[in-house]
């Protein structure tokens, strides 16, 4: 099997959302966002089999000269590690420059396909559900926050991730006690603290900022607190895993496997984040992480991005936690009514849904198990 063509799919026409959204990252220096974008590769074979993967090439977007080089046209998806160790590892690329994830993710898909098998049934699986949280984006009033996690909570969902990125952080924590007394002690609470990015009218939390919230946050039984300071800071953050009982999680943003090595050694996270596609981590990226972080006694929680193409993310970070032993629980993008199904999943045909016991279930669609609407992305191109 050779791949014969490589195509960018991508939305000339906006996707609308129901209402403006914020994201709470990039508080206070953001304009309120109305739209969302999608783009995917479509990589054809000589056998007729098509994958699909995610592509971080926006509209506007036309860097995609890679596409014809000589070592994709003609290459077999079946040396999909050698792709990984090739052009995803960090062996003298540059990382995330133009994306690679995506068309490994891709050439798996094409593996599923050409098996009549998903994913994570091809590689061995070792469950077919995965526990989810609904992650909220923007930062919400102490009403409007236990609103939304009321609404979780009656259709099953069992965990709820919050955001701290408010300018004094006593109003951070009077969202989460506001949350934890509505819904109870059923519920998980997650917060994201998004101490790892940088927006030129916020003030981030010092060490000192970070072990007094994490202090309170450990006594509201918060499950997990993201990012609650740089990620280069290994010190501090390895000092507060080691102070408070709930864990502390991060690392979406590393650049590749080994850096996800290096803050595991150094004690740094409890759960570490890869991300399919930020980093170049890929399906055997996030296997490769998920190994490492359980020969130090650590767990992984996949992070996973939103947009247009958070179906397509969805789906191939379920298709590789599936296959290890060490994920407790995966990110699922909710923040209605501008971020649902109906809109961060609305190329696919069928969305990815939480159950009523708050599970997603696997896809079970040969390859990364799901199907591109066709007919509904006509309407965008």
């Amino acid at each position: 099997m050779k791949i014969t063509k490589i195509e960018i799919v991508k939305n000339a026409k906006p996707i609308s959302l129901p209402e403006p959204w914020r994201p709470a990252w990039n508080e206070p220096d953001i304009p309120n966002q109305n739209t969302l974008s999608f783009a995917f590769y479509r990589v054809h074979t000589d056998e007729g089999i098509t994958g699909i993967g995610p592509c971080g090439l926006g509209p506007g977007s036309t860097d995609d000269s890679f596409l014809n080089d000589s070592f994709l046209i003609g290459y077999d998806p079946h040396y999909v590690q050698r792709f990984f160790d090739k052009q995803m590892r960090g062996y003298g690329t540059v990382v995330g420059a133009y994306q690679y994830a995506g068309i490994e993710i891709a050439m798996w898909d094409i593996l599923g396909k050409a098996a009549n098998k998903p994913v994570y049934k091809l590689l061995g699986a070792a469950t077919d559900k995965v526990l989810a949280y609904g992650a909220t984006s923007q930062l919400k009033s102490p009403e409007d926050s236990v609103r939304v996690a009321e609404e979780f909570q009656k259709v099953g969902i069992k965990a709820i991730k919050l955001r701290l990125h408010r300018p004094d952080p006593e109003d951070d924590l009077e969202v989460v006690r506001a949350v934890r007394a509505a819904v109870g002690p059923d519920m998980r609470i997650l917060v994201d603290a998004n101490q790892n990015h940088t927006s030129l009218n916020y003030s981030n939390w010092s060490r000192k900022t970070a072990a007094q919230a994490a202090k309170i946050l450990d006594e509201l039984d918060v499950w997990w607190l993201e990012e609650p300071l740089p990620r280069t800071d290994l010190e501090g953050l390895s000092h507060l895993c080691r102070e408070v009982d709930m864990h502390i999680a991060g690392g979406e943003h590393l650049p590749d496997v080994y850096g996800f090595r290096d803050v595991l050694l150094a004690g740094a996270y409890d759960i570490v984040q890869p991300d399919v596609i930020l980093g170049n981590i890929g399906i055997i990226g996030i296997r490769h992480v998920a190994t490492i972080a359980d020969a130090v006694g650590r767990q992984i929680a996949p992070h996973v991005c939103g947009g247009g193409n958070n179906g397509i993310y969805l789906a191939a970070t379920l298709q590789a936690v599936a296959t290890v032993r060490n994920c407790p629980i995966v990110e699922f993008t909710l923040d209605p009514p501008a971020l649902t199904p109906d809109t961060s999943q609305l190329i696919l045909k069928e969305p990815i849904l939480i159950d009523e016991d708050g599970y997603l279930a696997l896809p079970e669609k040969p390859g990364i198990g799901v199907e591109i609407d066709e007919d509904r992305i006509d309407e965008y191109l």
